[in-house]
């Protein structure tokens, strides 16, 4: 069977990386032939990250890839494709195309159309994230929000296959400077601003003696006047870095596009084995449960309260942190969802090939 892969980013991105790359071994392992075709390369992921301004003839470059690997796609069995076609423009691909489309969907990219501020764009692309699921073969969604959208637009079959993790490079290990407390964050920037949700209860924690918090990724203005660490992200001293927190957190708004959201981070720090914190907005709720591997935490208050649970209590740091572990290990795991993703590509192949 043979698939192209039409992800939006190459690996630097995080969502193709997880949603499709470290996939790669194991469906090869197992009989399919992949062809990789990224949108947007590494370079537009490293500008988007750093702030830099994106060359027009960059862009037009990576359009034209994209064009000239449609008109290729008849020679593949399946279309594996990231989220959409051609971002900003009508979904006109999936009309043309006679060669049947996987996609996958991580967060609601919907919202930037149908809720965007120009009421042109909303006119012409509000539906077209629509469009292209109704006409997939399946639709494949990260959580329920985005399931339930996939079936009210009338997509034929809809799978949910949660954001995972290789628990192979997640490990636990005892805190490197036990009697601190060390809260953890891990984002990018454009994400840093869901920090100044909390920021009142952060001020309120940081001023306690011994308490700290370190951002894997992106600055924040805290950092100038609190004890803030700001910490480069790699692919490589990501997970070492993560092991350093003694509590990871999530603060999200409640509001559309957060809700679309697939918890990564979340499954990343109890990967680790650490307690979690997070606001009860989407899939937050199902990864977290209160007491149990982490708590939920809405007011600045409830913040307060929750972190200050945790940064008292050791053993119950650890108590949390293993059954989050258990629960990643049961759930989020790369060796669980693997078999499942390649059973939904073959069963597509299985319906659609003569």
């Amino acid at each position: 069977m043979k698939i192209l892969l039409l992800s939006r980013y190459g690996p630097l991105g995080s969502s193709s990386r997880l949603r499709f790359y470290q996939y790669l071994p194991f469906l090869e392992e197992h009989g399919l032939q992949l062809t990789v075709s990224p949108l947007l390369e590494d370079e537009y992921v490293h500008r988007l990250y750093t702030g830099q301004r994106q060359p027009a003839i960059f862009l037009a470059r990576a359009y034209a890839h994209r064009l000239t690997a449609l008109l290729r796609a008849k020679r593949f069995d399946l279309i594996w494709l990231e989220k959409e076609f051609l971002p900003w423009l009508p979904a006109l691909a999936p009309q043309l195309l006679r060669t049947p489309y996987v996609v996958d969907y991580d967060d609601a990219i919907f919202h930037r159309y149908d809720r965007h501020p120009s009421r042109l764009v909303r006119a012409l692309l509000g539906r077209k994230i629509d469009q292209t699921m109704r006409r997939a073969a399946l639709v494949i969604a990260g959580n329920e929000y985005l399931a339930a959208r996939a079936r009210l637009a009338g997509a034929p079959r809809v799978e949910i296959l949660p954001t995972v993790i290789d628990t192979k490079r997640y490990g636990i290990t005892p805190p490197d400077e036990p009697g601190s407390f060390r809260i953890g964050w891990v984002g990018a920037p454009v994400t840093a601003a869901y920090l100044k949700l909390i920021e009142p209860a952060l001020e309120t924690l940081l001023r306690q003696p011994g308490t700290s918090l370190t951002l894997l990724g992106a600055a924040h203005p805290l950092a100038a006047r609190l004890p803030v660490e700001t910490r480069p992200w790699s692919e490589a001293g990501e997970v070492p870095e993560i092991q350093r927190f003694d509590v990871g957190i999530m603060p999200l708004p409640d509001e559309p596009f957060e809700r679309g959201k697939c918890g990564y981070k979340l499954i990343q720090y109890m990967g680790c084995g650490l307690p979690v914190v997070a606001s009860p907005v989407g899939v937050n709720a199902q990864i977290v449960e209160p007491g149990v591997n982490g708590f939920l935490a809405d007011t600045q208050t409830e913040w307060v309260r929750a972190l200050e649970t945790l940064r008292a209590d050791p053993a119950l740091r650890q108590k949390l942190g293993a059954a989050g572990r258990a629960k990643v290990e049961r759930d989020y795991s790369l060796a669980v969802a693997a078999p499942k993703l390649r059973e939904m590509l073959l069963s597509v192949s299985a319906k659609h090939l003569p």
